[in-house]
């Protein structure tokens, strides 16, 4: 992994926290563009440079634990924390939405022609993948199941629930003594779970930009809805299968 692309991952994951400037946008449409040219054609084309750098983000998440979560949230628990966070999870969302077209007029931006998608609607993705994976990992924190594992490992389990759109299972988890051969199949299915993910939220997105002043609005709201329902869903899932004590 090349410097200019750890810059992407961490900027991004700064993003999902609240810690982005978005005057530095066009520095980073920049940095993507490299990443995406030096990954070459057939990966970008086919969705597989989103799904591997939106889970190369997930390291760079900063995911709140309990303790802190409720020292956030006045000491809300339970089903009140969980609605807070997703309605601050939509919100952040759909602040993405409202401004990232702004990067369509920066005419020295412009992908390469085999590019087909613009460059400020894969920020925008990669940045709202990264504000719902946070959601999806501390609403397991609200749940007490925090997402297990290590670096890499966590990263696909978190990405692979964040594409399903479930809770964490132990079916669900990579790594945990797998063989060499059947870790590599498992993370490959995870990147197809996240590139068809990441390519039907992206195409749902695309409202955001044509008009932009009407599309603003549009995309906002796209984000604000598919947010939630996703927060709404693992929440379902959560509660489903949580232990009995």
């Amino acid at each position: 992994m090349s410097d200019r692309d750890r810059e992407l991952h961490e900027a991004i994951g700064k993003a999902a926290g609240g810690e982005f400037d978005h005057k530095a946008l066009p520095a980073l449409a920049r940095v993507a563009v490299s990443s995406m040219r030096r990954a070459g054609k057939g990966a970008v084309g086919g969705g597989r440079w989103l799904a591997e750098t939106a889970i190369e983000i997930v390291p760079h998440i900063p995911v709140r634990d309990l303790s802190t979560l409720q020292e956030h949230h006045r000491g809300a628990t339970g089903a009140v924390l969980a609605g807070e966070l997703i309605r601050n999870a939509a919100r952040a969302t759909a602040a993405v939405g409202a401004t990232t077209g702004a990067l369509a007029a920066a005419e020295d931006l412009s992908p390469p022609a085999w590019i087909v998608l613009p460059i400020e609607l894969i920020l925008e993705t990669l940045a709202v993948a990264a504000i719902e994976m946070k959601l999806v990992a501390e609403l397991h924190e609200v749940y007490g199941r925090a997402v297990p594992g290590r670096g890499t490992d966590r990263a696909f389990t978190l990405a692979r629930a964040w594409a399903e759109r479930r809770g964490v299972t132990s079916t669900l988890v990579i790594g945990g003594g797998l063989g060499e051969v059947l870790g590599r199949g498992t993370r490959n299915e995870v990147i197809r779970l996240v590139r068809r993910r990441m390519l039907r939220r992206t195409l749902r997105n695309t409202t955001s930009l044509v008009p932009f002043l009407i599309g603003a609005v549009a995309g906002a709201e796209v984000n604000r809805r598919a947010t939630a329902n996703l927060g709404d869903a693992v929440v379902r899932d959560l509660a489903a299968t949580r232990p009995r004590r």
